[in-house]
């Protein structure tokens, strides 16, 4: 095939690739912005000039073939270096604009991410924000996400992640519920009273805890570490949801301190077992992260740097205020 008949093609073996990572004709439309027809019709063009199918399609699904993906594994690497080197001419105009599409978890969002958007959004007019609320963890790439902001321990090694601060989880109840219940002196304890708990895919609920300084003799000791069985009437998805329903006194719940430092501070909730670190349940940091890449968008780059500063300080002092 000569040269001038290739470089009809472009368009249709960017397709191929983004077809490859999305998984379906409707999502690659919706990616590219074109039809789904038009991408039917770029793979079909595509498939007889290569004189090969390159496509495989089913009721339920659409993937390459081999020949197929071998074509957009080859050339995905040379769009991304020509969107890359396109940024970067854009970035010349030292203007930053576009839109950003950012993924975060729905408690954090509500309570702290959009209480400081404000400021990031008069600093940079031309940068448009686009937040997904969500605590499922979305593919950045199949998706079309630029940022993901996530609580966790352990980043993807295949991500860029810049930590915009610590946080950890506690132990919290109403003063009424510990009145009517008494107050728990030991992890152990915890078995006799109604637990509030983030509900996971598998095994039965129980919270790991880490006793504070423990020493022995003037010599660091490894803290003792107590894995609790919990059950209670109620469980959620959303931190948020624990709060409030622990707020109501109906039992005690495990949340990050970010969703119960207003209700601490306030008194509506009280920490429980402040001598033990809970373990597992929530990350102990917060990240702003994205798939690697050798160019990040200015508009990201603006943007982390603003969290960063933004949540420098975390939410421990808040606790202590």
């Amino acid at each position: 095939m000569d040269i001038q008949k290739i470089e009809t093609l472009w368009t249709h073996l960017h397709t191929l690739g983004m077809l490859d990572r999305q998984g379906s004709f409707t999502a690659t439309a919706q990616r590219l912005g074109i039809s789904k027809a038009a991408v039917s019709q770029r793979i079909a063009e595509l498939e007889k000039a290569a004189g090969i199918p390159l496509v495989q399609r089913t009721t339920r699904a659409v993937r390459l073939t081999d020949a197929g993906r071998q074509l957009a594994e080859n050339t995905q690497l040379a769009f991304e270096t020509i969107a890359n080197s396109f940024a970067s001419v854009r970035e010349l105009a030292e203007h930053p604009r576009g839109t950003l599409r950012v993924t975060a978890p729905v408690a954090f969002s509500r309570q702290h991410l959009v209480p400081r958007l404000t400021g990031f959004l008069r600093r940079h007019p031309d940068i448009r924000i686009e937040l997904d609320l969500s605590d499922r963890l979305v593919s950045l790439e199949q998706e079309g996400f630029d940022l993901a902001i996530r609580h966790t321990d352990a980043p993807p090694d295949t991500h860029v992640a810049w930590q915009l601060c610590t946080t950890r989880s506690l132990l919290v109840a109403s003063p009424d519920y510990l009145q009517r219940h008494g107050v728990p002196d030991r992890p152990e304890a915890l078995s006799e009273h109604r637990c509030l708990h983030y509900p996971r895919p598998r095994g039965t609920a129980a919270w790991t805890f880490e006793q504070h300084g423990a020493r022995r003799q003037g010599a660091a000791q490894k803290p003792a570490r107590i894995t609790v069985p919990v059950q209670g009437s109620f469980a959620a998805n959303n931190s948020e949801v624990l709060r409030d329903i622990a707020l109501q006194g109906e039992g005690i719940a495990l949340a990050p301190d970010f969703s119960v430092q207003q209700a601490l501070r306030e008194g509506a909730l009280v920490e429980v077992l402040p001598q033990w670190r809970t373990l597992g349940t929530f990350g102990e940091r917060i990240y702003a992260m994205r798939p690697y890449s050798p160019h990040v968008p200015l508009a990201v780059r603006l943007f982390v740097a603003y969290l960063r500063t933004a949540f420098e300080a975390g939410f421990a002092h808040q606790l202590k205020g």
